[in-house]
């Protein structure tokens, strides 16, 4: 797929990222936390999401503000597992 990568803004090809991983993937699905990103974005080492946790945690807080718009933090939590925004 051909788009603009979520984290640079670079056009071209992009891969699909989960926001949420493992067993909280399908609920990433449900509620569209999935972003495009470039291949070196993604899933290239050091910089890629899969690698930076900083990146990777930023995009974690910005779903749980948006979730929160509509529930409560608790909510997020049962529905994510944790708290990724500071209190």
């Amino acid at each position: 797929m051909f788009d603009y990568c979520f984290l640079c803004g670079k056009y071209g090809p992009t891969e699909r990222h989960h926001v949420f991983q493992g067993a909280y993937r399908k609920k990433a699905e449900y509620y569209g936390y999935v972003v495009n990103l470039c291949h070196s974005c993604h899933n290239v080492s050091p910089h890629g999401v899969h690698f930076d946790k900083t990146k990777r945690i930023a995009l974690r807080q910005r779903c749980q503000r948006e979730y929160e718009q509509t529930h409560t933090r608790d909510q997020f939590i049962a529905e994510f597992g944790r708290n990724y925004l500071e209190d």
